[in-house]
């Protein structure tokens, strides 16, 4: 019996982030760190999670269960189970709004649509093709292109509607157009409103997006913009949930203290 103290732990290793949160036993958030992965999948857990601790001002002896999710879910070393990602973005979208909803994830280098009813169960989910189209790789290229920091990508977009259209998904040849427009002289912050555009076209034509549309993920984290043009694109309002970016790791922590209480239970 852990009592009614404590922690628990998700870990989302992504191919370019890592995300940790820690949760108590009501499910809300202590804790909430994120790392660029780098190549040592393994530590760079090790340092979310002491950074994530220091946070919530706890040991790791108070961290009852821990879940690993993500590309990199087995590489952390003190996971106690792990769950793919298509599972814990579920639990995490319902346990922030919970009803039937499709949810949208743009990953780094992939996408995810998911579809939930009303009990938050998964009736179905389709995952992008390998390609870095429509994903935060594709917009990182882009600003490469552009000689951007892809931080600064959002405000530009936001300063005009007239998107330039990329007519390529590719990322390799929308970096060819890229250039083309540039020496037409078309405005960088059209160009990169045409890339958002691109990214929302290459996710809806996925799969249909019926309901309610939930959007998570690093990349409308930073570029919200994103989230306007999937609005404007299905003609009706898309949720975004605080924090979209730990989506995945949080389903992973509330499936680790759903497991805790199960054992709980058995135990009684």
């Amino acid at each position: 019996m852990t009592g009614e103290s404590g922690f628990f732990c998700g870990v989302d290793i992504g191919a370019s982030a890592s995300k940790l949160v820690l949760i108590d036993r009501s499910g809300d958030a202590a804790a909430r760190v994120v790392r660029h992965s780098g190549v040592d999948y393994a530590e760079t857990a090790e340092l979310c999670f002491a950074e994530a601790l220091e946070t919530a001002g706890a040991t790791r002896e108070q961290v009852h269960g821990v879940v690993s999710t993500g590309y990199g879910r087995d590489n952390v070393s003190f996971a106690d189970v792990r769950r793919t990602e298509i599972h814990c973005h579920g639990v995490g979208c319902y346990h922030q709004i919970p009803r039937a909803m499709a949810i949208i994830d743009i990953g780094g280098q992939d996408n995810k649509i998911i579809h939930l009813d009303a009990r938050g169960r998964r009736q179905s989910f389709k995952m992008n093709r390998k390609c870095a189209a429509g994903t935060g790789a594709f917009i990182e290229e882009i600003a490469l292109r552009l000689g951007l920091d892809v931080g600064a990508l959002d405000a530009l977009a936001q300063t005009t509607a007239d998107a330039v259209k990329l007519s390529s998904f590719c990322t390799v040849f929308a970096k060819t157009e890229i250039l083309a427009h540039l020496r037409q002289g078309r405005p960088v912050e059209g160009i990169i409103r045409g890339a958002f555009q691109s990214v929302i076209a290459r996710v809806v034509e996925m799969d249909t997006l019926d309901g309610e549309v939930v959007l998570t993920g690093g990349v409308v984290a930073h570029n919200p913009t994103i989230r306007d043009i999937l609005s404007e694109r299905i003609g009706r309002d898309v949720t975004v949930p605080p924090f979209p970016q730990f989506t995945g790791a949080l389903g992973a922590a509330v499936l680790a203290l759903r497991d805790a209480a199960a054992t709980e239970t058995k135990d009684a």
